[in-house]
């Protein structure tokens, strides 16, 4: 009889950033073999990395996507085993911690997931960083806020209210008040998982912090940096979605160049086991993180970071001088990492190079 498979199991470990933040973050995979992707998740709020791993909401996706890729999550700044009390809680230090992770678990290039607020992060990180990121993958996100997208006194009103509402009845015993947000993320959610998730709002954060991330989302605006986004990228989004409008994620789509946009089935902000929606999802992103892996490590194993990044600037077109314009380099140093470059991929010219280059899955905003 054939051996039963290990149970898949997370490791939980601590790093701290600059300003002294403790943020704790977690890997899980079940040896999925070379050339496997390394999948990060950008993080979220109410989450936290023990009680999500094996719960009625979220087991699937952390399963589902252990089993294909070496995943790392991480619980945000405010949030469950991270350190709650924090100084700043804005969207510039989630995507320092962001880097903060992606140092700490030893990462070079790896696919990113940006969820809800976390797909922001993600587009923020992934232009900041364009020779790290191999693919990006979001669903149920946007890149404007609340009173980004419409600043109407009414609408300021009803952002407001909620802040005020998290307020007040975050931390009562009494579920009712943290009912009104678990009915916007899974409203086709069974008794069971509502009750869990009314429990994870709990223990996820405080009240106080509840209501700091609600006001910071709202004025999230991301929208000068889709154009810039230079990876692959996957789109999905729930087409009944009363969290966030499905709205927004055609324009995030439409934003990114060359973006592929999956409309899911579903009503739920975060797709549940149970519904088909669910299944087209993964085999959505399965078969997009299998796209071209062996790409930048694999196909050039001698290139350092620096010069990886060089040549995802050559495979965009840009001459000597645009490239050291950009990353604020000598003319010189430039040209001499670029000879460098031609030697460890075996090219003889820049025409050569772009042509490999672009084979091997660089240069594909342009």
């Amino acid at each position: 009889m054939p051996t039963p498979a290990a149970p898949l199991q997370q490791q939980i470990r601590f790093t701290t950033t600059g300003d002294g933040v403790r943020l704790a973050w977690a890997s899980s995979a079940r040896a999925p073999g070379p050339g496997a992707p390394m999948l990060i998740k950008a993080a979220t709020w109410l989450s936290h990395l023990e009680v999500d791993w094996d719960s009625p909401v979220w087991r699937h996706v952390l399963h589902g996507l252990s089993r294909r890729a070496c995943f790392v999550r991480y619980d945000e700044r405010g949030c469950g085993l991270s350190d709650w009390r924090v100084a700043d809680l804005t969207f510039d230090s989630w995507v320092r911690d962001l880097e903060c992770i992606v140092a700490a678990c030893g990462a070079e290039r790896f696919a990113l997931l940006g969820i809800s607020q976390g797909a922001a992060v993600a587009i923020a990180y992934a232009v900041r960083h364009p020779e790290r990121v191999t693919h990006l993958v979001l669903h149920g996100g946007y890149a404007r806020g609340r009173l980004v997208r419409s600043d109407t006194p009414e609408q300021r009103d009803e952002a407001e209210t909620m802040a005020r509402l998290a307020e007040l009845g975050w931390g009562k015993d009494d579920a009712s008040f943290r009912q009104f947000f678990t009915s916007q993320f899974i409203p086709g959610g069974t008794a069971e998982q509502h009750r869990w998730f009314n429990e994870m709002e709990r223990l996820s954060t405080s009240p106080e912090n509840a209501a700091r991330f609600m006001r910071e989302f709202n004025v999230i605006d991301v929208m000068a940096l889709l154009p810039q986004v230079a990876c692959p990228t996957l789109v999905l989004h729930s087409q009944r979605d009363v969290r966030v409008p499905f709205a927004e994620g055609r324009l995030l789509a439409g934003g990114i160049s060359g973006a592929r946009f999956v409309p899911i089935d579903s009503g739920n902000h975060l797709l549940l086991e149970s519904e088909p929606g669910w299944q087209r999802w993964l085999d959505a992103v399965v078969d997009f993180l299998g796209r071209g892996n062996a790409a930048a490590d694999d196909v050039f194993p001698a290139l350092s970071v620096r010069q990886r990044e060089l040549l995802e600037f050559i495979a965009q077109g840009l001459d000597n001088a645009q490239i050291a314009a950009r990353l604020a380099l000598s003319d010189k140093t430039v040209r001499n990492q670029v000879s460098a470059i031609f030697d460890r991929i075996a090219v003889e010219n820049r025409s050569q190079a772009i042509v490999r280059a672009r084979e091997a899955g660089f240069g594909r905003r342009g």
